[in-house]
């Protein structure tokens, strides 16, 4: 290799090593509303932590699974009051748009405190390093002390910055808050910390914070303003010895909950003039807010822009579920799933009728447990879980038109059908195919309101699973080769 492209070589895995990244698969937060509710990609993490493994920007010794916060670390910004009230539903209905009886409030915190504790953890992994962490879920900067709003019940910076102090960190710290909202929940937990430095650009304008370098763009704010007052807010940053970053995806044009115009390639440039500020700043970066079908590659760009200092683009072409689903695909043993082996005599007598039948195949190769075991390891069957439902069960069998699945889960003491596929092997239009005759999504336990109205038909809101349950037909069309 010649030498100026070996130099390239060396210094991008130089780069990428300094970089932490914290991740779980719990991040996805078991809420089913959200994507219709709120715009937002409940997978936001995920897709960004799969891009940045499938493209070889982190490797995996990179990512660090996140601990949960403890409440004596959470007790040190919030109050006592604030913090009990987070065992109740109804506390928790008023952060998340989501109605009581379909939160999981174990399951949903334990997603949060991970983040909370991840964010820790950055924090001292990047100052004890004096490099660079990023984690996929955090950036709560609208719960205050005793108070939580905006998808926000805990602020994860400011619980991070006091768990620090109490380790005997008394540096300066700044808070550079790039999300598309005002860090009103940050300003009430360290607003009056002399030692902290909260500088902030929003597109929306609320009351005026204490102690916040605070600049209000109007809505509709594109690229090449938001890039002057970027740089200006930076000029006016003091210097610190540890930054924390809300590299916000709300920002982007078209996000359902904030008014500025940014694009994929200037919220790129962004991270990229941030991190140049910082050069030689120990900094945890965050993802913030982002209610957009784009959000996560705004997230996914923040991790190369950290890892390998790249422009490049997140290819339009890559579907990070795909991906995903066709990898776990390849190692799924045919085995473990059915019998694609040619049918019997016995199997020929008992479909004339002439004798007993064997336990029959779905779709001709499908035992029902190949089905249960593959929805296992595709991850349906534990996402039906966190969304609160017990005792989940699977059951086959045959319809008039087709091989039918079901899957049943119990929620408050009465069983319920969840899924409900009728599927068929057939000719259509000169191809063999599988023809879905239904495919119905039911969350019981959900209701609907004026945010979420009853489709034609529908007697209970979706599980929000249907891109899970369409790449898992898809996966079994290749593995049938229709």
């Amino acid at each position: 290799m010649p030498l100026p492209r070996l130099l390239l070589a060396m210094r991008k895995r130089w780069l990428r090593h300094d970089v932490r990244v914290w991740y779980s698969p719990a991040y996805r937060l078991p809420l089913a509303g959200l994507s219709s509710l709120a715009g937002m990609e409940p997978r936001r993490a995920d897709y960004a932590a799969w891009y940045l493994l499938d493209h070889g920007l982190v490797s995996a010794w990179q990512v660090r699974r996140p601990r949960p916060i403890s409440y004596d670390d959470l007790a040190r910004v919030h109050s006592t009051a604030w913090l009990e009230s987070l065992s109740q539903a109804e506390t928790l209905a008023t952060v998340f748009p989501v109605s009581p009886e379909e939160i999981p409030v174990d399951e949903l915190m334990r997603s949060i405190r991970l983040a909370c504790g991840a964010t820790a953890a950055a924090a001292e992994s990047a100052l004890r390093r004096g490099g660079i962490s990023l984690n996929l879920l955090g950036g709560f900067h609208h719960a205050g002390v005793a108070r939580g709003t905006g998808f926000c019940p805990v602020n994860d910076i400011a619980v991070a910055v006091a768990r620090l102090r109490a380790g005997g960190f008394s540096g300066r710290v700044a808070v550079l808050d790039l999300d598309a909202h005002p860090p009103d929940g940050t300003a009430d937990c360290l607003g009056r910390d002399p030692q902290t430095w909260i500088g902030s650009i929003s597109g929306v304008a609320w009351e005026p914070l204490h102690g916040v370098d605070e600049t209000v763009l109007p809505g509709g704010t594109g690229d090449t303003e938001y890039m002057k007052e970027l740089e200006a807010l930076l000029a006016r940053m003091p210097p610190v010895q540890l930054a924390f970053v809300i590299a916000g995806g709300d920002v982007l044009r078209g996000d359902a909950l904030a008014p500025l115009a940014m694009t994929l390639e200037g919220v790129r440039e962004r991270d990229l003039r941030v991190l140049q500020a910082l050069r030689g700043v120990p900094s945890a970066w965050l993802p913030g807010g982002g209610y957009g079908a784009d959000a996560w590659r705004a997230l996914a760009g923040t991790g190369a822009v950290l890892c390998a200092r790249s422009r490049r683009p997140v290819p339009r072409s890559y579907d990070p579920l795909d991906a995903r689903f066709r990898r776990i695909a390849r190692r799924l043993d045919p085995a473990e799933l059915g019998d694609d082996s040619a049918p019997t005599e016995e199997d020929v007598a008992a479909d004339l009728g002439l004798r007993p039948a064997r336990n029959r195949l779905l779709l001709g190769y499908y035992t029902a447990e190949g089905v249960e075991y593959a929805l296992h390891r595709y991850g349906v069957l534990g996402e039906v879980r966190r969304l609160g439902y017990g005792r989940v069960r699977l059951a086959t069998d045959a319809t008039d038109v087709g091989d039918r699945v079901r899957v049943f889960g119990t929620h408050g003491g009465t069983e319920h059908m969840l899924v409900e596929m009728v599927l068929e092997r057939r000719r259509c239009a000169g191809e063999d195919v599988l023809f879905v005759h239904w495919l119905g999504l039911r969350h019981p336990a959900a209701s609907f309101d004026a945010r979420r109205r009853r489709l034609p038909g529908q007697d209970a809101p979706g599980l929000g699973l249907a891109r899970e349950l369409g790449e898992v037909l898809a996966m079994a069309a290749r593995r049938l080769r229709v």
